[in-house]
């Protein structure tokens, strides 16, 4: 085994070649790969039909395309077709639509369109609801708004008493009414012993609205209002109001949990001396000691000022047959090695910087052979984690430590930048689309609206409400991201240079500087406070403000244009835009408005190129205005 572990840690060969994806061979992830294989497949409820869903009423049907008109109430516009679930929001036709499956534990992911007032709700087991609502612009979200767990109702209490328990999200992550919004969560069903009775209650682990946090840990004692069923069980189906208002779903996928785990057993634990700043080479380390221990537990290890590189070894119980995929992340070096192969190499001379990687494998059920090891390079960073999914069974730390298993560097207080009196102003670093953005700029303001813009391209980037930056990144200790983050609930634009000269409407988009003979001119202040960005575009100049409302979700720009030939302007791009009444556009894939009704003679166009769609418009020579509205 010593002969074997030493070949696989310092050659990874098994990772790095392509291999037959067979019972306990690895699947090959190259790098560029990556993030694609950070979770296990869903299974997709296909929307080709309603063949997925038990019989229900007519004010059901599977449609190609949804507009809401955000200023219409509880009204939708369909296109025959498929791919789309809608509820037309009939007043005589208005039943539930209940799915074929029941679940108990399930995690869930779903797209949700809600047209103005319009209300709904998804019911877990058909008894425990998330409510669906029309929430934009709510200050103080409660209960009975988008996200919230709904409260529970006792007939028998007084009038004003009824209600109880009801759980409201944390923030109001609701988007505008038409938009799509995203769903993600994670429920587990109530638990019974073998005589019925109920030991543990129904509890939302999670609940994400359009990339926020918004519920966690939320325990329900018994079905709420209005819920299908009043009893309880392990199983239910999944249920869609349909009693409410109009509503459409697109994109619902689901994954089914039971109670099994990877277990863990056998396990001896190796520490060595060594050189620890080099890659791991066993055959130049001295072993230190070597025992058994109960449990895979390196948070000594991770919270001491020492360098060490220590191993475990022993066996895995895999439960059930089937795909399972593995998350390594760690701040040092380390390899993970199942059934004698490297699953996951990262031997590397890697930075401070957290890193991650992925494998999937196929393993039969019964007792399988691994190996960690781990190079903690660094005395003050001790950050290692392993992770585990596979069928039916929820991701999993397969470290068993008496403290927090991820990123265990103590937290330091958060240094929040915030806009309290004034607009704020800040040079930063930013994180766009995965790349980071060195000549930005982010501006708040005291209305709670704020954006990220890149100077280095003249170019809006991303638009944010709430708090403004959180600078801890940057600044705190040695400021190793050198990066603020803005609130998590945000849109983001496609950071290109939004100005270029094209041949025609057909042409290819510039990316260098050198192609646009482009100069940014630095910014000004306006009486506001608000920054005005000036740029050229060889004899073209440009002034570009961007001023957040005060009474909406929206941000309108004022762009000025002025030069001696036409000109063309990117305005947005996307998975799909669609066009809207006045000039009004949405863009899917971050999902907004653009309201370009204020332009006069100026008509965007929308191309397709690239595999996604863009909306530009071409602006005349001489002195130009282009002002419109982000809507989100």
């Amino acid at each position: 085994m010593k002969h074997t572990l030493n070949y696989c840690i310092l050659f990874a060969v098994c990772f790095f070649v392509s291999c037959k994806k067979e019972t306990s061979e690895p699947i090959i992830v190259p790098d560029e790969e990556i993030k694609q294989m950070e979770s296990l497949p869903f299974k997709e409820i296909p929307l080709s039909d309603l063949s997925s869903f038990k019989p229900t009423g007519t004010n059901w049907k599977v449609v190609a395309g949804v507009i809401a008109d955000r200023n219409k109430e509880k009204s939708l516009t369909v296109s025959d077709g498929s791919g789309i679930l809608v509820n037309m929001g009939d007043a005589e036709n208005n039943e539930h639509i209940f799915t074929s499956f029941e679940h108990g534990d399930i995690e869930l992911e779903l797209d949700v369109m809600m047209p103005k007032n319009s209300n709904s709700g998804l019911y877990f087991q058909g008894r425990y609801e998330i409510q669906l609502f029309d929430s934009w612009g709510v200050e103080e979200p409660k209960y009975s708004d988008i996200g919230g767990v709904y409260q529970r109702w006792d007939d028998t209490k007084e009038n004003g008493q009824n209600g109880y328990e009801g759980t409201a999200p944390s923030t109001n992550a609701a988007k505008a009414p038409g938009l799509w919004q995203h769903f993600k969560i994670i429920f587990h069903a109530p638990k019974f012993d073998e005589s019925g009775n109920k030991t543990n209650n129904a509890w939302f682990e999670e609940v994400w609205l359009n990339g926020v946090l918004i519920q966690k840990n939320v325990e329900v004692t018994g079905p709420t209002q209005a819920a299908m069923f009043n009893d309880e069980a392990s199983t239910g189906p999944f249920v869609i109001q349909g009693d409410h208002g109009a509503v459409a779903f697109k994109n619902i996928k689901y994954k089914l949990y039971g109670d099994n785990k990877v277990a863990f057993s056998d396990l001896t634990n190796k520490e060595f001396e060594g050189t620890y700043q080099d890659l791991i080479n066993m055959d130049s380390l001295k072993l230190v000691k070597e025992f058994k221990v109960k449990k895979l537990d390196l948070s000594e290890l991770k919270q001491s000022n020492s360098r060490k590189i220590v191993s475990y070894s022993g066996t895995m119980e895999i439960p059930t047959s089937g795909d399972y995929l593995f998350e390594m992340g760690l701040n040092g070096g380390g390899v993970f090695i199942v059934n004698n192969d490297t699953l996951i190499n990262l031997n590397e001379d890697l930075g401070y910087a957290y890193e991650r990687r992925f494998a999937e494998i196929v393993l039969e059920q019964g007792s399988v052979p691994f190996t960690i090891v781990y190079n903690k390079k660094f005395p003050w960073r001790g950050e290692f984690n392993l992770q585990v999914e596979g069928p039916e069974i929820q991701k999993q730390t397969v470290l068993q430590e008496e403290m927090s298993t991820t990123r265990n560097r103590p937290q330091p207080e958060k240094i929040l930048i915030e806009p309290k009196e004034a607009i704020i102003a800040q040079r930063t670093f930013f994180m766009h689309k995965g790349n980071k953005k060195v000549y930005s700029i982010s501006v708040g303001s005291p209305i709670g609206i704020h954006y990220a813009f890149d100077l280095s391209r003249a170019s809006f980037l991303m638009a944010w409400d709430g708090g403004f930056l959180d600078a801890t990144p940057m600044w705190d200790s040695r400021g190793e991201s050198q990066l603020v983050e803005p609130n998590p609930f945000h849109i983001s634009s496609h950071g290109d240079f939004e100005f270029a000269f094209l041949e025609n409407e057909n042409s290819q988009w510039p990316e260098l500087d050198e192609d646009l003979n482009f100069k940014q001119l630095g910014y000004e202040f306006d009486e506001a406070g608000y920054p005005v960005f000036l740029s050229r575009i060889g004899e073209t100049t440009l002034r570009n403000k961007l001023i957040p409302s005060a009474s909406e979700r929206k941000i309108d720009r004022e762009i000025t244009v002025d030069g001696n030939e036409a000109i063309w302007y990117k305005i947005a791009d996307g998975e799909h835009i669609e066009t809207l009444p006045n000039n009004t556009y949405r863009v899917d894939g971050e999902d907004y408005y653009i309201d370009f009704s204020g332009n006069g003679q100026l008509k965007p166009l929308i191309r397709s190129i690239n595999g996604a769609q863009e909306l530009i418009v071409q602006v005349p020579s001489g002195e130009q205005s282009v002002n419109y509205s982000i809507i989100w």
